[in-house]
């Protein structure tokens, strides 16, 4: 399957005011998965547009609400499992190509709506930015380590 393109796709860390990380509780999976919101990219859509997009459509989190504060230098990819392809994104990707954006989040808790459109997440919790890899399905733990990379230092300015 590696003749598949990847899937052009973005993703947001996003902030407290104590340096903790939203995640989700995702809703179509059967193993305890959390993760940070990422989706796909609309033709045309910019990255950054896309990335705020994707916030509100999986937290109800408006815009206004988010500072971009970062973006990773470079995009990052990470392949599907053998037995997920062809079942996801109809089968058209080997997996995502995604561009990740580090965000400053501006409300407060009670601002985030996890009821929204197409619900994708039934928990959200803020997580100590170390947490991430363990959190996350297995075949997306290099990728979330290389987005902590990319923003190790706006991290270390956030924790000093």
């Amino acid at each position: 399957m590696s003749d598949l393109p990847y899937r052009p796709a973005v993703g947001i860390m996003l902030l407290n005011a104590e340096g903790k990380v939203f995640v989700g509780r995702r809703i179509d999976t059967t193993q305890e998965a959390w993760q940070m919101p990422q989706g796909g990219i609309d033709k045309g859509e910019p990255p950054r547009a896309a990335a705020l997009r994707e916030l509100e459509e999986e937290t109800g989190i408006a815009p206004s609400l988010v500072e971009i504060i970062a973006e990773a230098p470079k995009q990052l990819d990470y392949d599907l499992p053998a037995e997920l392809i062809g079942k996801l994104w109809r089968g058209r990707y080997r997996g995502q190509r995604q561009t990740w954006f580090l965000a400053r989040y501006l409300g407060r808790d009670d601002q985030i709506s996890l009821e929204t459109a197409h619900p994708e997440f039934d928990a959200w919790r803020w997580v100590e930015p170390a947490q991430l890899p363990a959190l996350i399905v297995p075949f997306k733990r290099a990728l979330y380590e290389a987005v902590l990379a990319s923003f190790v230092a706006e991290l270390a300015r956030k924790a000093g």
